[in-house]
């Protein structure tokens, strides 16, 4: 069974300029591009963000090995994304984080492993972050979401296959609710993470089953 990867950054509260200084905050570093930060701020002033439910979301990663599909979760997470058109049009943008410190897995040497300066290096690493560049619909329910992430270090295109799942309301501005699950394929050495290659795969899916819900001014 896949376990689910696709995190998106953004905390908020009851105000939006209670919203503004806590999204901005982890941003100061110049990570992400500022103008990308003002978008995500006006789709709270406007109505139009969604934040991920966390108890109701799953992220991680499968990846084979030799005893077997190694599944794994990261419990630490925030995140948002800002519907711009009809459903989540092509306008939309999106910023991804993880706490790469927060993985769990059945066995605890896995867990130990692949947090180490060996895979991870979770210690020097500790954020994992996507940032969405384009969204192209192919259906009604399905889209490829383009984006470059950040991890260990490195960063590199990406392209997910997502598929909304699940819409409350019959528009946008209307919808309360929306569920995406995709997932993505990476070469975990494209990020400097080489090690231990006759052990396990070099390519990793990426997963998500995400409930977002929409951000609701008080």
């Amino acid at each position: 069974m896949h376990k689910f990867f696709f995190i998106v950054l953004m905390l908020f509260s009851s105000s939006v300029h209670a919203a503004d200084n806590r999204i901005c905050a982890p941003f100061r570093d110049g990570a992400v591009d500022q103008a990308i930060v003002a978008e995500m701020l006006k789709a709270a002033k406007d109505g139009h963000l969604y934040r991920i439910h966390s108890t109701t979301s799953r992220v991680g990663f499968c990846v084979d090995s030799l005893i077997g599909r190694v599944e794994a979760e990261f419990q630490g997470f925030q995140g948002g994304l800002a519907l711009r058109r009809e459903v989540w049009g092509d306008e939309s943008q999106m910023l991804v984080m993880i706490d790469s410190d927060s993985l769990k897995t059945d066995y605890g040497f896995i867990k130990d492993m692949l947090r180490s300066e060996r895979f991870l290096h979770a210690k020097q690493f500790p954020k994992i972050l996507f940032v969405s560049t384009a969204l192209r619909w192919e259906s009604d329910t399905t889209a490829s979401l383009f984006g470059t992430l950040t991890m260990h270090g490195v960063t590199k295109p990406i392209r997910f296959r997502i598929e909304v799942t699940n819409i409350i309301g019959g528009r946008a501005d209307h919808e309360q609710e929306i569920v995406v699950i995709g997932h993505a394929n990476i070469r975990r050495s494209d990020f400097g993470m080489d090690n231990l290659s006759g052990f396990v795969s070099d390519t990793v899916e990426l997963c998500m089953r995400v409930s977002a819900l929409r951000f609701q001014q008080m």
